[in-house]
């Protein structure tokens, strides 16, 4: 009996972290009860608690103090709604094209379907979040009027987004191209972004992990996961060269992986010097991280490369593709999303003086805008894989040489980043 009620009181507590709400009490007559009704209703208890509190954490949202932890995740929402409202102006919008008639912008409607249309989707994306950018950034306390409109104001902002994203439908066709010359810019910066919040979480699990005490307690741990993930990236390799370099003549993919392959070795190298001792965990995981960069630039490659053995017999309706597409419709929410709530990924100097107090906001309402805001610049360009002017067919996401060769830079200058983050890391210890 005593057990359930420990394991009940941890599960109130995770839920209450989770959700951002605080916890009640348990009844008085639940936490008295005894026998064996106690342990066999703990699991009816724990269900009633999830969906308590997930209510409540809704309702929150619209009559309940300021929740910025629950805020953020209706941001994720709005902006998988805009990729999901561009991906259907892209494949499936030649029906609406006698609606689209009617505004001069379109040009017929020709001008606001394939790639321009999802141009003008992110621009209205993109206009909204730096706008919630420029009314946010700055934010330090919760008390402040700025997290009530973080946090609160939803129908108002609801109406903002829409207006947002209508707007750019009515300008001419020359101002959306200039947006998708720009838009290279912000998706480049997303990347960047989104490299250095990779690379500060994986040398901070390293450093957490080679700490005293957890040294201690999980050292055979560590290493098993340090050498699983070195040996992945290697078989990675491996596999990338039966797959995507099966003859000679394929000379690129060939550069490609082995540009790959030198790079994990580096990393590995410079993390076992004398200088930086980081062990093998951190430079493992960036191997396999990477590695996964390699791979996607090579099926970025367009399907018809003779190269590309894997996607000679696929097509636009393929359920390979298909799957790829809604996985990578995910990730990029996911990754925006998780990106933007790591607003200190750039800080790089301890703070160890400066304690959080109570009324300090949970993460940066600024940040987490603008890098939604250059997350609507990075969708665009996979969408049209980074090519205003390429026609793609249903179903795919970044593919074209213009994507692949991205794709390639931005592995490289994962491990330029990484090992800057770890002498930069050692310098400030």
């Amino acid at each position: 009996m005593a057990a359930a009620r420990a394991t009940q009181e941890q599960s109130e507590r995770f839920l209450s972290m989770t959700l951002g709400g605080d916890m009640m009490p348990p009844p008085p007559a639940a936490a008295e009860s005894g026998g064996d009704g106690d342990v066999g209703g703990g699991g009816e208890r724990c269900v009633a608690v999830v969906v308590e509190e997930a209510c409540c954490g809704c309702a929150q949202l619209v009559v309940g103090p300021p929740n910025p932890m629950m805020a953020r995740y209706v941001y994720a929402f709005v902006f998988l709604a805009t990729n999901m409202l561009a991906w259907t102006l892209r494949d499936f919008g030649h029906p609406i094209l006698s609606e689209l008639r009617r505004l001069r912008g379109c040009r017929g409607a020709g001008f606001c379907l394939g790639a321009e249309g999802v141009l003008r989707v992110s621009l209205g994306c993109f206009l909204f979040f730096f706008m919630m950018f420029l009314s946010t950034m700055r934010t330090r306390k919760m008390h402040d009027r700025r997290n009530s409109w973080h946090s609160e104001w939803w129908p108002a902002k609801i109406v903002l987004w829409m207006g947002f994203t209508v707007v750019p439908f009515f300008l001419p066709s020359q101002l959306i191209q200039l947006y998708g010359k720009v838009a290279h810019f912000g998706a480049g910066a997303f990347l960047v972004i989104q490299l250095v919040s990779v690379t500060r979480f994986i040398t901070w699990l390293n450093d957490c992990c080679r700490s005293e005490t957890n040294l201690k307690r999980c050292h055979m741990q560590v290493q098993v996961v340090s050498i699983g993930a070195y040996v992945g990236s290697i078989l990675g390799v491996v596999l990338m060269y039966v797959w995507y370099a099966p003859r000679p003549t394929c000379k690129l993919n060939i550069l490609f992986i082995t540009v790959t392959l030198v790079l994990v070795q580096l990393m590995t190298a410079i993390s076992l010097s004398s200088k930086v001792k980081a062990g093998y965990l951190a430079p493992g995981l960036m191997g396999v991280y990477i590695v996964f960069l390699c791979w996607t630039a090579i099926r970025s490659e367009p399907h018809t490369e003779i190269c590309n053995k894997r996607a000679e017999v696929a097509t636009s309706a393929d359920w390979v593709n298909i799957a790829s597409f809604v996985i990578g419709v995910i990730v990029i929410v996911t990754a925006t999303f998780a990106t933007g709530i790591d607003s200190k990924c750039f800080q790089f100097k301890k703070a160890e003086s400066e304690q959080p107090e109570d009324d300090d906001i949970p993460y940066g309402f600024g940040f987490f805008h603008f890098v939604f805001a250059m997350g609507a610049m990075y969708f665009a360009m996979l969408f049209v894989s980074w090519n205003a002017n390429q026609r793609m067919e249903r179903w795919t996401i970044d593919v074209g040489w213009a994507s692949t060769w991205v794709r390639v830079v931005n592995e490289w200058l994962a491990a330029i980043v990484y090992n800057l983050v770890s002498e930069l890391a050692k310098a400030i210890r």
